[in-house]
């Protein structure tokens, strides 16, 4: 992370509204947003649940998210689980080693955006928190939220379902898309889980390969042909 450590000291972040009328943030001179400009909410929705969360049905998942950020892909996967109101539990472990201030936080309108139940109160208490303690959202729903990066993040275990893999692009972060990472975020992995992210690259895409994913080419949101779906068989 220590590119993205540099910029945090020497760029400022600013609030902006994406094109679906969602907010995002930007890293002022570098010209890297933490989602589309196209529209955040519509991004987040197809990369990470339409081709994510619902690739499972009917089953308690236990979800990696590497890059918390604005916390967009955790309300979401909220929002998308209680809509179907089933009780399936998701356990949620998220990994973010530098957190958004309270000011920006707070513009941020995505619980304004979503209509599920609780969503504003959910949003606001997933942000109150970095800890490895587990700690119970909203019923069926767990979050262990860390300010550890995926360098520092050890476990035993080939624990997840599903990864999120939401790290700032390869010419902001490139230490994050070396195959060492993939290769440590296949091992956590359970055969027959996933990784996501939007990033669509033939670089990455073969160092995926490389790893020991299968790799699906998926159709992206608006302004991005391509995303791209991972499994470990």
């Amino acid at each position: 992370m220590s590119n993205i450590k540099k910029s945090k000291s020497q760029f400022q972040l600013s609030h902006i509204i994406t094109a679906d009328g969602s907010s995002t943030l930007i890293l002022n001179g570098l010209n890297e947003q933490y989602h589309s400009i196209n529209g955040a909410l519509q991004e987040s929705t197809v990369v990470y649940i339409q081709n994510g969360l619902n690739y499972f049905t009917n089953k308690n998942l236990k979800i990696l998210e590497i890059g918390f950020g604005t916390g967009l892909n955790c309300l979401l996967s909220y929002a998308a689980n209680a809509e179907k109101k089933l009780p399936k539990t998701i356990d949620y472990t998220a990994l973010e080693p530098f957190p958004i201030n309270i000011d920006l936080l707070n513009q941020l309108n995505y619980d304004t955006l979503i209509e599920t139940k609780f969503a504003a109160e959910f949003f606001k208490k997933i942000h109150q928190f970095a800890t490895l303690e587990k700690k119970e959202i909203q019923p069926h729903f767990f979050l262990t939220k860390s300010l550890l990066s995926i360098q520092q993040f050890n476990t035993e275990e080939a624990l997840f379902d599903l990864i999120y893999f939401d790290a700032f692009s390869p010419s902001i972060q490139p230490e994050m898309w070396t195959l060492d990472i993939f290769i440590k975020l296949f091992s956590l992995l359970k055969k027959g889980g996933i990784l996501v992210t939007y990033c669509a690259k033939g670089e990455v895409k073969r160092t995926l390969k490389t790893a020991g994913f299968k790799i699906e080419h998926l159709a992206g949101p608006p302004g991005k042909r391509e995303v791209t779906r991972a499994i470990k068989e």
